[in-house]
């Protein structure tokens, strides 16, 4: 009884330690990926007429190639929706997956996308997403330090941050037109759990099998305004979760992250 009754306090000391201020229920993250034209065009906008925050994480996709400006966005686009008032972090230069790259890769690539910020006057990346959801302990232990204390990959379930490693922040995806994948999705944000929307393009015309119909995103937004969500960017978790003191004591899970 006494060691469980000991378990139970350093369980309690444990939570108390990671979390800044308790989690409110109906906490969710918006992230876009790919720098695709329409997050300039369309998403940005709507967003700003609902008050929201978001992450955008960008990259320079070689195929179809970033300087098609039909599909991507330019970077005075980028450097515009930071001017928004919106998060700009890091999805490599060139979308690679990180358990495919040696440490020495993977920080060239964090330097591609840290010098193109500076050149455009926008803030150096503190967040990523990983490319395909793909993760790896090179990436958690090069990401923290170069600065990066948050990192979001897959998974389809909500982020606790008392067990989770805020370097394999999982989420939802909103692609393609099933809504009984998303609202049931943003529903389980609560109880101490967060969620977390990955969206591609809307639409995405360069990558259309991760597409979100526009219409289907307007009705997520409206959900979310209805329903009195508060919705921020990934960086804002740093108000709830002490992100370094996550980073030492809870353990990198790397399964079921896709």
């Amino acid at each position: 009884m006494l060691l469980l009754l000991e378990a139970g306090l350093g369980g309690v000391g444990a939570h108390a330690q990671v979390l800044r201020r308790p989690v409110p229920d109906k906490l969710v993250v918006l992230t876009f990926d790919d720098a695709a034209l329409s997050h300039a065009t369309y998403v940005a906008p709507l967003l700003r007429q609902y008050g929201f925050g978001a992450t955008f994480f960008v990259c320079e996709f070689r195929e179809p190639a970033f300087a098609d400006k039909t599909k991507y966005m330019s970077w005075a686009q980028i450097r515009q929706l930071h001017r928004q008032g919106f998060e700009v972090g890091s999805h490599t230069l060139t979308h690679r997956h990180v358990n495919r790259l040696t440490q020495e890769q993977l920080g060239a690539e964090l330097d591609s996308i840290e010098g193109r910020c500076h050149s455009n006057r926008i803030p150096r990346p503190v967040t990523f997403a990983y490319p395909g959801y793909d993760t790896a302990p090179v990436a958690t232990t090069l990401l923290p330090a170069r600065g990066y204390h948050l990192a979001r990959a897959g998974g389809s379930r909500p982020y606790d941050p008392v067990t989770d490693n805020p370097l394999l922040i999982p989420s939802f995806s909103t692609s393609g037109p099933d809504t009984a994948k998303v609202l049931p999705a943003l529903r389980q944000a609560q109880n101490g759990r967060i969620v977390v929307l990955t969206v591609h393009g809307v639409p995405d015309v360069a990558h259309d099998w991760v597409s979100t119909p526009p219409a289907l995103f307007e009705l997520y937004l409206r959900y979310l305004h209805d329903h009195h969500y508060t919705v921020v960017a990934l960086r804002d978790l740093a108000r709830y979760v002490n992100l370094p003191e996550a980073i030492r004591t809870i353990p990198p899970r790397y399964e079921n992250l896709k």
